[in-house]
């Protein structure tokens, strides 16, 4: 049994913080970075260099080091960074932290997997540290996730991170029982993760919750947050919080609407775009193959992609839950030859916690929509992303390959474009995405559709299945906004529905628009619009993944043929990310 720790020893040790926290703060006061400058610009240390207090009056520089431990950071963060071997800073580690740690507001973007869960855990940790923050505090900081799989993630890194801190933590998410628990301890916590939906919640019914001295608040993925999906949910929230705060910001794309500044009260923010000007806006060690695909060709060229990586641990993206419970369902019952899984934001919060663990362990497809698209990392193991369905811009397609080339990993994508959405390339090419253009190899193509009818036919429930996915599809493309690129009234919606195994095509009306097809001109039913729900999202202990390589043995028998790259530039040479 370890014995209590002394008086004497629990007094040395409030001394020693209390020198360490006024030496730190000196640091910080007489080496803070301009505001504005960008401290990338400055070289790193050289590498005998002093650290930390050269003489009595001096300190060392920290705007443009390289590695943690030439920060102004406490001994117990660079303990927990140590021991989570974070010893090197990414480009936007190096970019916002100077900034961040002298108390200033962050607009920072960057690329995904690039490290900015780190931009902003240890800025939160440090801050409370300095003001000596304890339980009886009060929640001295606020996170907020646009899900909860990604909130679960940062709680992973904030207790990696911050164990040897005696901060307490919380993860304040949808879809748990545990509520009532939340609300008798939420006001004890020191750091709260969360979801926007989940904080309101407490905010309007747990009793004396406060946030009033609240110090440090955070918006992960804020692109998201600050979208109209959650205005109200963020008006409701910001007009609760003090306005005298820290306020960090970071997405993979970034935010000067002044509008959205205004109504998070942000003083003169840093904009802080690290890979602004480079080559590409993806990550360098991803390969992005685009292939141009007819609609009632794309489960053929699914299915032929599945058969033909069936050493991969591959993430499909489609646009619908419906979409996604068809097509899992019915390659299931096909047996590829490699396990299957699928994600939605219709499963509860149990079983998603449970596909994602078993998608991140061993080799399979996993089927999802956009609910797995944001902030998750599959620890580095993802080899493929398909995007069988064109994403409806292209942040969003950034977002989805990021789940790929994770920090120093490499990764490939490949999206199906209808010839309608051929003009997606062009904003690829505006947008820095080094896409390349590939042709599918015609003699390794496996048509599914055959097989599909056979299985309605066997399986009586599946054509309810099937129907539904017809139905959100075309709806989904129905309500997109770029109508140059998506429109619905050019789809081939007869050879559609049968790509699908369906008898006959459903009849369909959407709203005022008429869609025309070849076999269906007048006829018309009314099909109702599911109602997504606003958070999707799981929590899960990150473990270290052991992957199959076989890259040889597939390239024989790979379904693409080789590239032609649709960009001018080639791709710049890999830097490192965390």
């Amino acid at each position: 049994m370890r014995r209590p720790k002394s008086k004497d020893f629990k007094k040395q040790q409030r001394i020693s913080e209390e020198t360490e926290i006024e030496l730190l703060k000196s640091w910080i006061q007489t080496q803070q970075v301009d505001s504005g400058s960008n401290p990338m610009s400055l070289p790193p240390l050289p590498k005998n260099a002093p650290i930390g207090r050269v003489d009595e009056n001096t300190f060392s520089r920290y705007a443009g080091v390289a590695n943690f431990n030439q920060l102004p950071l406490s001994k117990k963060t660079k303990d927990g960074l140590k021991d989570g071997k974070f010893v090197s800073m990414t480009d936007i580690q190096r970019a916002s932290l100077p900034h961040a740690l002298c108390g200033r507001d962050i607009l920072g973007a960057a690329k995904t997997g690039s490290g900015k869960t780190l931009a902003f855990i240890i800025p939160v940790l440090e801050k409370l540290y300095r003001e000596r923050w304890g339980p009886e505090d009060g929640v001295g900081s606020i996170i907020i996730s646009p899900t909860r799989e990604l909130a679960g993630q940062l709680f992973d890194v904030l207790k990696s991170v911050g164990k040897h801190h005696n901060f307490s933590a919380g993860l304040l998410i949808g879809g748990r029982k545990d509520v009532d628990m939340e609300k008798e301890r939420v006001n004890e916590l020191n750091i709260l993760i969360c979801t926007p939906g989940r904080l309101l919640q407490h905010m309007d019914e747990t009793p004396n919750f406060d946030c009033s001295q609240m110090q440090v608040l955070v918006l992960d993925e804020a692109d998201r947050i600050l979208d109209s999906g959650f205005k109200r949910e963020l008006n409701a929230i910001i007009s609760q919080l003090p306005k005298r705060r820290q306020t960090l910001l970071f997405s993979a794309t970034q935010t000067k609407s002044v509008q959205d500044l205004a109504r998070l009260s942000l003083k003169d923010p840093e904009y802080l775009s690290v890979h602004e000007e480079s080559v590409s806006a993806t990550p360098t060690l991803l390969k992005q193959i685009v292939m141009v695909v007819p609609l009632d060709q794309k489960l053929d060229m699914v299915w032929s992609f599945i058969k033909t990586h069936l050493q991969s641990k591959i993430l499909v993206f489609l646009s619908s839950c419906k979409q996604v419970k068809f097509v899992y369902e019915a390659f299931k019952k096909l047996h590829p030859g490699i396990p299957l899984k699928c994600l939605h934001g219709r499963m509860k919060q149990e079983r998603r916690m449970a596909i994602y663990s078993e998608f991140c362990e061993k080799r399979s497809v996993l089927f999802c929509t956009d609910v797995a698209a944001r902030g998750l990392d599959f620890n580095k193991a993802v080899d493929w992303v398909v995007q069988v369905d064109c994403p409806e811009n292209v942040a969003s397609y950034i977002h989805r390959v990021g789940r790929t080339a994770r920090y120093k990993s490499g990764g490939k994508s490949v999206l199906f474009l209808l010839p309608s959405e051929i003009q997606m390339l062009e904003k690829f090419k505006a947008a820095k995405v080094p896409v390349h253009f590939n042709k599918p190899r015609k003699e390794l193509l496996q048509p599914v559709s055959a097989l599909l009818a056979s299985l309605l036919a066997k399986y009586p429930d599946l054509q309810p299945r099937a129907q539904r996915a017809f139905i959100t599809y075309l709806r989904s493309i129905h309500l997109q906004k770029d109508k140059e690129i998506f429109d619905v009234t050019k789809l081939p919606i007869d050879e559609y529905s049968a790509s699908l195994g369906l008898p006959m095509t459903p009849k369909i009306r959407f709203l005022n628009q008429k869609i025309k097809s070849k076999a269906v001109s007048k006829e018309q039913i009314s099909a109702e619009p599911e109602s997504p729900k606003k958070e999707n999202a799981l929590m899960v202990t990150k473990k270290k993944l052991a992957t199959d390589d076989s890259d040889d043995e597939e390239e024989e028998n790979d379904l693409l043929l080789a590239a032609d790259t649709l960009n001018e530039d080639d791709e710049a040479k890999a830097s490192p990310n965390l």
